[in-house]
């Protein structure tokens, strides 16, 4: 597991950021946490060098001890089913923490990945619970978290019970449109950070497939797809292929 330094005070990006300035706090942090809050919690965080394409935050059954927040880049989370494959389980962009998978049995149950180059704020668990019984708003975001990440959980299973790829693809990019929203970029105009192999392991999908899908959207004038390269055209027919009832 990539341990982060604490040799740096602020983020090796950027380093005159902290948790007070960062512009993704208003997604990391409880609105109501009020200054002198937010700089007991930047005290705590650990920032080092930037995590590479294909290296691990951490691997499964590692000891659980931290949170991580990704603050530029992207990272995948996989477990290996039971034939011992990769199944992809998430993706993680910046503004989201991962590392959740640890708390119940105090062991990561995931393997997590850079996709690219990101940059890892890492959250000590210990004395975030210490913080936490200081500021309560830290504790209900804490709860927060974690109903989000049981949700994330049930929309994977919703996702996979989706019989047609054009519904899965469609609901996966209308994933990635919100979140992209939320940290006010563009809904309709975002780059993957992942590959169509990854995307079809986390689809349940074959590569082949995906690239039908993404040539049928275009197609259809849904989709204008360029490499990577992804501008929704028309939202309101991805919701609609999202939405199938069959």
């Amino acid at each position: 597991m990539i341990r982060i330094s604490t040799s740096e005070t602020n983020c090796s990006h950027d380093p005159q950021t902290s948790c007070g300035t960062c512009r993704l706090n208003t997604l990391c942090l409880p609105l109501s946490l009020h200054l002198d809050d937010v700089d007991q919690l930047n005290r705590i965080v650990q920032r080092g060098r930037p995590l590479h394409k294909g290296e691990h935050l951490y691997r499964a059954e590692d000891p659980f001890d931290a949170l991580f927040a990704i603050r530029s880049g992207a990272v995948k989370a996989s477990t290996l089913n039971e034939q011992g494959e990769e199944q992809v389980t998430g993706f993680y962009l910046p503004g989201e923490l991962v590392g959740l998978d640890g708390i119940a049995d105090n062991r990561y149950t995931n393997t997590v990945v850079a996709l690219e180059t990101s940059s890892i704020c890492e959250i000590p668990f210990e004395q975030v619970e210490d913080l936490s019984l200081k500021i309560p708003s830290l504790q209900r975001n804490v709860f927060q978290l974690l109903s989000r990440e049981i949700t994330q959980d049930q929309q994977l299973i919703s996702l996979l019970s989706k019989s047609s790829a054009e519904e899965r693809v469609a609901t996966l990019l209308l994933s990635l449109s919100s979140r992209h929203q939320r940290r006010k970029l563009s809904p309709t105009a975002f780059r993957l950070p992942m590959s169509r192999t990854d995307i079809g392991n986390f689809l349940g999908l074959t590569i082949e497939t995906i690239s039908r899908v993404f040539s049928r959207l275009q197609q259809q004038k849904v989709l204008s797809v360029d490499k990577k390269e992804i501008h929704i055209l028309d939202m309101e027919q991805l919701r609609q292929l999202a939405s199938q009832r069959h």
